[in-house]
């Protein structure tokens, strides 16, 4: 009786994560739609979704598709503006020097479009100084701390 129970309680956990991250990153989508106003990201999982429309319709994401990695490490202020500088904290840079150079320069035009952010007071308080780290790999954003 239990293991049913509890297999169950679990499934249920999982499917109520899922449709909150799928609201939350349509409620990004609609952020993102001209002239439309959405509330200021309140969790976290917020936040994430609505760095990762942005970071997925930015500018230069071609560059983004030649199979290097890079993470970019940076923090926001409590107001969701950026925190002292980006820095890179891993990469692995395929082609010439030209491609490496574009690769890099497209990632952080896409992260500088994003920002700032903006954020609920209590979210702002939250994040406010802490890392988050920005990986691209093979072209595909991962946003997380």
């Amino acid at each position: 009786m239990t293991g049913g129970k509890t297999n169950g309680s679990r499934q249920g956990r999982a499917a109520a994560v899922r449709v909150r991250t799928a609201a939350a990153a349509a409620l990004a989508c609609v952020a993102l739609l001209p002239g439309a106003r959405a509330e200021p990201a309140n969790t976290l999982q917020d936040l994430w979704a609505r760095l990762q429309v942005c970071l997925d319709q930015g500018k230069g994401a071609d560059e983004l598709a030649k199979g290097s990695e890079i993470t970019i490490l940076f923090a926001l202020r409590r107001d969701g503006t950026i925190f002292g500088r980006p820095r890179i904290t891993h990469s692995n840079l395929r082609g010439d020097l030209d491609d490496q150079k574009r690769f890099v320069a497209a990632a952080i035009s896409a992260l500088d479009q994003c920002l700032p952010i903006e954020v609920t007071p209590g979210l702002g308080g939250a994040i406010a100084g802490r890392p988050i780290a920005l990986r691209i790999i093979k072209g595909r954003w991962q946003v997380g701390a």
